[in-house]
């Protein structure tokens, strides 16, 4: 496995991350078997474990915390704090107040005394971005978590809270995690150049498209992934349209298409790691026999006929959407101000 430098962080990372969050009740609830998962992909050189306190609301983290006991050393282990872990209003978001409460709760699931990266979930607009790096700062100043970053946030938002660390003498995010895929390239455009521009690493999710890239999907054919009753854009017909292109690409160039989509997202050289979350020992191993695909310029050029760069082919459902496009009342204006002429509000 070739290690490559988590932004400038100084930390060696490995190009395959493994997500944790496929161990528990919303994915694999045997916990042994999520255990022996765990040290395959660490026996096979992956070097970072990503989970987060909403993960099966705290399950995954637990197991992971079993699974590194007497391996925590050799492991560059991150989560994330942000989403609902309750019904109470202040048991979520990217406060002072939560985040203390929430590192501490991740820190005893884990079972240990610090979190290599911390990451918030996603950006919240209800919090000024200073509250949550002053926090997060203290975090690292006390020696509990050794770096942090963000995850989905905007490229707007990602120099807001660089600028705000630079003016504040605050840490700054050092990583950001956001969605890429060949089907998921909006992040080509803006997010990977500006977190190249401050030294930011990135560990990309679903670099699989939500399974999409599996050849388990396709057009006209039913499906064995679970989740494609409760997602939208697994039946997204833009979507199932690239899929369908995709694959006489992958048969063509001798791939499977997990390997081919893989090879893929760790091909851009703003991405440090993509992130795999395998739920079964098969899923895993499929995945680790293409560590060593390496795409083609011929190939890369086929991928950007069919899915242009800088491009989404959809939306995923769990996609970060900011207030404005989420709050109509913040992009249209009262029905008596929408006229150009006074006599027609009149």
């Amino acid at each position: 496995m070739r290690y490559r430098t988590l932004g400038r962080t100084g930390i060696k990372v490995s190009p395959y991350a493994l997500g944790a969050m496929m161990f528990g009740a919303i994915g694999n609830p045997d916990h042994d078997d999520s255990i022996r998962i765990i040290h395959r992909a660490l026996d096979a050189g992956i070097n970072v474990v990503d989970t987060a306190d909403a993960y099966a609301r705290g399950e995954s983290e637990e197991i992971v915390g079993k699974a590194l006991k007497g391996r925590r050393d050799d492991v560059v282990l991150a989560t994330k704090l942000h989403l609902p872990m309750g019904d109470d209003p202040n048991r979520r978001g990217n406060s002072r107040r939560w985040i203390m409460t929430a590192v501490e709760d991740s820190l005893r699931r884990l079972r240990t005394d610090h979190i290599d990266l911390y990451q918030i979930h996603r950006p919240d607009p209800d919090t000024d971005i200073e509250e949550t790096l002053s926090a997060l700062s203290d975090l690292i100043h006390s020696g509990k978590v050794r770096a942090i970053g963000s995850s989905a946030m905007p490229a707007s938002d990602i120099v807001e809270a660089q600028w705000v660390a630079e003016r504040r003498g605050l840490e700054r995010f050092r990583t950001e995690q956001p969605t890429y895929s060949i089907l998921s390239r909006g992040i080509e455009t803006e997010v990977l150049p500006v977190a190249q521009r401050y030294g930011m690493g990135t560990m990309v999710w679903s670099p699989l498209a939500q399974g999409m890239l599996t050849g388990r999907v396709r057009r006209g054919q039913r499906t064995d992934l679970r989740r494609a009753a409760h997602f939208k854009h697994l039946s997204d017909e833009r979507r199932l349209d690239a899929v369908e292109r995709i694959i006489p690409l992958a048969e063509e160039a001798g791939l499977p298409m997990t390997h081919l989509a893989m090879a893929f997202a760790i091909a851009h050289p703003g991405v440090t790691s993509a992130i795999i979350g395998p739920r079964t020992m098969a899923q895993l191993d499929d995945l680790l026999a293409g560590v060593d695909v390496t795409l083609t310029d011929e190939i890369l050029d086929r991928i950007d006929e069919i899915v242009p760069p800088g491009t989404d082919v959809g939306t995923l459902d769990m996609a970060y959407l900011p207030p404005a496009l989420q709050r109509p009342a913040l992009r249209r204006r009262p029905a008596d101000d929408r006229a150009a002429d006074d006599r027609a509000a009149a």
